[in-house]
């Protein structure tokens, strides 16, 4: 047996209440760089030379989610250092990808544990790894199984994925997980924002930015299939301008005293800024979905964050603008 093999660690399909908690955690962010297990071999029930080799990330629902839907199949389980990162978004990363994979199957000496040379990956990990790199570096085979790991058991009958496995899905279910731990993320700016701006005097501006950020953070995932555009840039903006203009046409409305152009600069006001912090929270979704792409977000991000910059800055120009007319001397 080869002197660097490591030892291999045992795992069952229980997930038990620690388990869970854990998962919990994960979806409100706490610690988030430290829901990982070590790299390594696991053996899954009573493994033998010829079982199944799955490759999965140490982030800790992607090695729960695997490992509790293979009940019943002796295999094992090799987990890359991806640094507690998912599957998806460290392939996207290059933590789940060809270097690591292959250091991982020479470091633990798989070739001594397996007498066959197959390693099944996730789908999901295909953009990080370049099987024909792996084959030529390290003598496996990389096969894809399906996008879910629940699809597993069958998928081993044949080792032939359906086009239902296949196909990414990103369900109300799905993007609703994702709004806790933005929530939480988010908490603590939108009050502090909402007490400063309340504190100097304007009430409809601190909700108006609290529901802003709010709308990106929590109605944006849940909506976004149905908001027209093709990016998230845009879909943001649109969300922010149908969120905020109740509140734009209140400050226009609601005290006749100003003057009506005085008025009328707050609602741009409104405007320009708020939705702009909508679609730039809006930004943070490109990873967890499959409504774009690597290049598509790096496209997006070059193209409009300096639209964001803009359209923010001339909101806060008009802001102060508007601020100083008043303290010099004009109503407002």
């Amino acid at each position: 047996m080869d002197d660097n093999r490591h030892d291999i660690q045992t795992t069952t399909n229980d997930i038990k209440l620690s388990h869970r908690w854990d998962h919990f955690l994960v979806r409100i962010g706490y610690k988030r760089s430290s829901h990982k297990i070590t790299p390594g071999i696991y053996a899954l029930g009573n493994p033998r030379e010829d079982s199944p080799v799955f490759v999965t990330a140490n982030y800790t629902l992607s090695f729960d989610a695997l490992r509790s839907s293979l009940a019943g199949i002796n295999c094992y389980i090799l987990v890359l250092d991806t640094m507690g990162v998912n599957v998806w978004c460290a392939a996207g990363k290059g933590a789940f990808g060809t270097d690591e994979l292959v250091h991982r199957v020479k470091d633990t000496g798989l070739k001594e544990v397996v007498s066959h040379r197959k390693l099944i990956l996730p789908q999901l990990g295909a953009a990080g790894v370049a099987a024909h790199e792996v084959k030529k570096r390290s003598g496996f085979n990389v096969e894809y199984g399906p996008v879910r790991a629940v699809d597993l058991p069958e998928y081993l009958k044949t080792h032939k994925a359906t086009a239902e496995m296949r196909r990414v899905k990103f369900t109300l279910r799905d993007r609703l997980i994702l709004v806790p731990v933005e929530l939480t993320h988010s908490l603590l700016p939108v009050l502090l924002v909402a007490l400063i701006l309340y504190l100097v005097g304007d009430l409809i501006l601190s909700v108006a930015a609290a529901v802003a950020i709010f709308g990106g953070v929590a109605l944006f995932p849940i909506l976004l299939p149905w908001i027209p555009t093709p990016n998230f840039s845009t879909k943001g903006y649109i969300l922010g301008a149908l969120v905020i203009l109740p509140f734009a046409i209140a400050r226009l409305l609601a005290n006749p005293e100003p003057a009506l152009w005085q008025r009328i600069g707050w609602a741009v006001v409104y405007m320009l800024a708020l939705p702009t912090l909508t679609a730039f929270l809006a930004l943070n979704f490109t990873g967890s979905t499959n409504f774009t792409s690597r290049s598509g977000v790096r496209r997006e991000i070059f193209t409009y964050i300096p639209v964001m910059a803009v359209t923010f800055g001339a909101g806060l120009i008009f802001a102060i603008t508007l601020v100083l007319i008043r303290l010099l001397g004009g109503s407002g």
